[in-house]
């Protein structure tokens, strides 16, 4: 059996996979978040180790009403938010909150970052604020003292490996993110190190995600009646609920519905397209790699809108929508609550209702927080296509996709079918308990430990409604922000 544990924005999740690859028990714990100025996202390192500790515990509870003992448990694998910097000093101490990915701070810094010489060759992304490198940019400029104090910086798993085995190491899914892998060739850019003011010393080694990187200590093991366990590299979050999915062959896509809104499409080969703000980034699996897309508020628009209109939860505010159906011609969504990555890059981005009448109903702003979020998702799966990578059925997963209503809705929106599978919600988890799987089981079959979860509905575009949102909606859509962003960047002194 193999424990994942996935270090989300919200919550710590653990799930329990068998050897035959089905879920036998998950728990999760819950974490706080602080925006202490605007645009500014920590979270304290201390919070993720608590709540994965709760999170472990609970699974272990569970498992043990099965009559399943935790000595059964063959590896962990672990996944996480990227981006996130967590800064040590010389004795493992942490320095400052972790910065998070989408915290909005260091645009000035990212600025500074594209004049680096071959900056976009090497990295194959843009330089964005919610990215790793610009965070450290941004410490040794207005933390100095702090910054000098330095002597690693770990992504948030990480943290967590370091908690669980004493060892530093990372995967080059999760490092890809950083701006300082070369992601073509897998491996850290002394160039992009030495341009932050760093070292390799400073960073972990990169391993690929199906890699051991150490064991469970034995304080931990006699704690929780376990063995020394293997704990495999695992993968950054989009990376591992991919391999979760079953996403890990080129031409492979899913679109995730989380906090976050991800497009993630496989290649078998590096591409990049950083200037429409496409991820390039490796996979958690060797001689891969992937595109991505990414908007910042996907689900957590449904959750504002809640709260806006009243709602008591999300479910009703799906409830309502879908009962009032969606007017023609009715008010309109832009999703950017925390700025935006692709394909507008644009950190001074604010979300906005427009279209509003005197008989306008919260159910019209529900229903154009989901289209919104839906036309935000096809500017950013359009810019992978261009990037030479284009697939023609896509997986699901996330939260998100629970509501029948909603995905129908979007595959209207994308004009493609989207296949909801079994599963879904564990995500990153399970994809951490299959890498967990892959390293202590090197010869086992990528094909059939990572295979895709069974088909639950597959939501087919109508053709008539595609016709709408692509002639109509969109190029409102696109028109809006467009005519904002000035706005936006003169009110925040970015012009």
């Amino acid at each position: 059996m193999f424990l994942g544990i996935d270090l989300g924005t919200s919550a710590v999740k653990a799930v329990l996979l068998d050897g035959a690859g089905e879920v036998r028990a998950q728990a999760a714990h819950p974490l706080p978040i602080s925006h202490p100025q605007p645009r500014w996202s920590e979270q304290q390192p201390q919070d993720w180790w608590l709540a994965a500790q709760s999170a472990i515990e609970q699974l272990l509870a569970a498992i043990d009403k099965q009559g399943i003992s935790p000595r059964r448990i063959a590896g962990i694998g672990l996944s996480g938010q990227m981006h996130g910097a967590v800064v040590l000093d010389r004795d493992d101490r942490v320095l400052r909150p972790a910065i998070l990915w989408n915290d909005g701070r260091s645009d000035a810094q990212c600025r500074q970052m594209e004049d680096w010489p071959d900056f976009r060759a090497i990295t194959g992304n843009l330089a964005m604020p919610g990215f790793t490198a610009a965070k450290l940019l941004w410490l040794r400029e207005h933390e100095p003292a702090t910054f000098e104090r330095i002597a690693k910086v770990l992504l948030p798993k990480d943290y967590l490996r370091l908690r669980l085995t004493g060892e530093y190491a990372t995967d080059a899914s999760d490092a890809a993110g950083t701006l300082w892998l070369n992601v073509a060739q897998r491996s850290w850019s002394r160039r992009m190190l030495d341009a932050t003011g760093l070292s390799h010393d400073h960073v972990p080694p990169v391993l690929e995600g199906n890699a051991i990187t150490g064991y469970l200590n034995a304080a931990l093991a006699d704690r929780w009646g376990m063995q020394r366990v293997p704990v495999a590299a695992g993968g950054g979050d989009n990376a591992a609920g991919a391999v979760g999915a079953g996403i890990v062959r080129h031409g492979h896509a899913m679109l995730s519905l989380g906090t976050s809104g991800v497009y993630f499409a496989v290649s078998d080969g590096y591409l990049a397209r950083p200037e429409q703000a496409v991820h390039s980034f490796c996979h958690a699996l060797p001689d891969t790699w992937h595109l991505m897309s990414v908007m910042l508020n996907a689900a957590s628009c449904l959750d504002f809108t809640a709260r806006l209109g009243g709602y008591p939860d999300v479910a009703q505010l799906l409830t309502d929508a879908e009962q009032a159906g969606q007017p023609r011609e009715g008010p309109m969504f832009l999703p950017y609550l925390s700025g935006e990555r692709t394909p507008h890059n644009d950190v001074h981005a604010c979300g906005a209702f427009t279209g509003l009448r005197v008989d306008s109903a919260r159910s019209d702003l529900a229903n154009a927080t989901l289209e919104g979020v839906g036309l935000g998702l096809l500017d950013g799966i359009e810019a992978v296509d261009a990037a030479g990578l284009r697939a023609d059925d896509i997986t699901v997963i996330g939260g998100g996709s629970r509501s029948a209503y909603w995905t129908q809705m979007l595959a209207d929106i994308i004009g493609r079918p989207l296949t909801l599978r079994a599963g879904g919600e564990v995500g990153a988890a399970l994809g951490a308990a299959r890498l967990a799987q892959l390293a202590v089981e090197p010869g086992a079959s990528l094909d059939e430990v990572c295979r895709m979860p069974e088909t639950v509905a597959v939501r087919e575009p109508d053709a008539a409604r595609h016709a709408y949102f692509r002639e109509r909606r969109q190029p409102r859509f696109r028109s809006l922000y467009r005519q904002l962003a000035a706005v936006y960047r003169a009110e925040e002194g970015g012009a």
